[in-house]
C-alpha cells in the first residue's frame, strides 16, 4: 500500500516557489493516484526534481516559479544534465531524469500553464548497453545455501527467509521488489506451483515456482516466530515489519565475500542468471520474456549476446583449430 503524499513536508522541502510547489505536489499525487507509479518511481521522481529545482535555484539566486521554469532555456537543462553527469551520475539514472522532468512539464502544460519547450528539445542521453553479467551455475546455486552463512550470528529463521528470497531471484527470475511483494496467502508452497506477481509498470504476471524454491519457502514459513496475516507480507524484517531490500542487498554483499565472487554478483544478477541459464538450456525468448515480465522482446534478446560470448569462449578453449591459432599468436 502506498504512503499518501505529505504535501506539507513536501511543500517545505522542495527549493521552489510556492506556486511551483505547490504544482508538483499535485503532479506527484496524479503519478500515484491516476497513473499508479510504484512507491519506488515516486520517490525517484520526486528526488529528480528536487535536485534539478535546487540547480535552478542556485543557477538563478532565486526559488523557481512556475513561470520561470516554463520558460527556462535549453542551455540551463543541459547545465544541469553537464553537472550531474560530473557529479558521476550514469546516463541511465540521467535518462529517467529527464523522463521526469519531463513528465512534469506536460501535467503543467496539461494545467494550462505553458509549454515548457526546453525539455522537448534536448536529446535524451546515448546510454551504453552493457551486457549482464550472470553467475555461473554453481554460484547461483550456492548464493542461497544457508550452510555457508552458518558461522553468522543470525537466527535461523532470517537465513531462511533470505536463502528464500534468493532462491525466487535465481529459481523464478524475480525483480527483488517482486520478491518481497508476495502475500502471505499467496506464498507458492506445497502443490502450488506458480505466483502472481506485481511486476513493473503495475503489470501482474505469473510466475512457476519450481519445487526447490518452495522447498526454501517452506522451511522459512516452519522457522519463522512471527503469525504471518494472510494479507501481509511473506517476507518480514527482524522486528515482523515488511522486508526492506536493502538487507538483501547486504546479505549478498557478504555473500560475495564468503563466496570469493565479484562485485557483480548482485541480487538482480541471479535474475539475469535466470535468463542466461534458461537460454543456454534451449528455453526460447518468447518464453523466457513472459517469465522475465519484459515489457518487449528487444530487452530479452540482450541474452542472446550473452550466451553467444559464452559458446565464443567455448568454442575457443576446445576446437582444436582455435586452440592452434591461438598458440601461434
Amino acid at each position: 500500500m502506498q504512503k499518501p503524499i505529505d504535501d506539507a513536508a513536501l511543500l517545505a522541502a522542495l527549493p521552489a516557489a510556492p506556486d511551483l510547489a505547490a504544482k508538483v505536489a499535485a503532479w506527484l499525487r496524479h503519478l500515484r493516484l491516476e497513473r499508479q507509479l510504484s512507491p519506488h518511481s515516486l520517490d525517484a521522481y520526486t528526488r529528480d526534481v528536487r535536485q534539478f529545482l535546487g540547480f535552478l535555484s542556485q543557477r538563478f539566486a532565486a526559488p523557481t516559479t512556475v513561470a520561470g521554469l516554463v520558460a527556462i532555456a535549453p542551455g540551463d537543462l543541459r547545465a544541469f544534465l553537464a553537472r550531474r553527469r560530473a557529479d558521476g551520475v550514469d546516463g541511465r539514472s540521467l535518462l529517467r531524469a529527464l523522463a521526469s522532468l519531463r513528465s512534469l512539464a506536460r501535467y503543467l502544460e496539461r494545467q494550462g500553464d505553458g509549454r515548457a519547450s526546453a525539455f522537448s528539445a534536448i536529446r535524451a542521453p546515448r546510454l551504453s548497453r552493457s551486457l549482464p553479467k550472470p553467475l555461473n551455475v554453481a554460484d547461483a546455486k550456492a548464493m542461497t545455501n544457508t550452510q555457508i552463512r552458518e558461522g553468522e550470528a543470525r537466527d535461523p529463521w532470517i537465513l531462511a527467509r533470505d536463502a528464500a528470497v534468493l532462491a525466487l531471484l535465481y529459481g523464478a527470475g524475480l525483480r527483488i521488489a517482486e520478491a518481497l511483494s508476495i502475500r502471505r496467502k499467496d506464498a507458492p508452497i506445497g502443490a502450488r506451483e506458480s505466483v502472481t506477481i506485481l511486476g513493473k509498470g503495475r503489470k501482474t504476471r505469473s510466475a512457476p515456482v519450481i519445487a526447490a524454491v518452495r522447498a526454501e519457502i517452506e522451511n522459512y514459513l516452519k522457522l519463522c516466530p512471527y503469525a504471518l496475516t494472510p494479507e501481509g507480507p511473506l517476507f518480514v524484517g527482524a522486528k515482523g515489519g515488511p522486508l526492506s531490500p536493502r538487507i538483501i542487498q547486504l546479505t549478498v554483499e557478504r555473500l560475495r565475500g564468503a563466496l570469493g565472487l565479484p562485485d557483480s554478483a548482485t541480487p538482480h544478477a541471479l535474475r539475469h542468471s535466470f535468463a542466461t541459464h534458461l537460454l543456454g538450456r534451449g528455453g526460447d525468448l518468447r518464453t523466457i520474456q513472459e517469465l522475465l515480465g519484459h515489457a518487449s522482446l528487444s530487452t530479452t534478446q540482450i541474452y542472446t549476446a550473452v550466451d553467444g560470448a559464452r559458446l565464443m569462449e567455448a568454442y575457443r578453449a576446445a576446437h582444436p583449430r582455435a586452440r592452434i591459432g591461438a598458440s601461434r599468436e
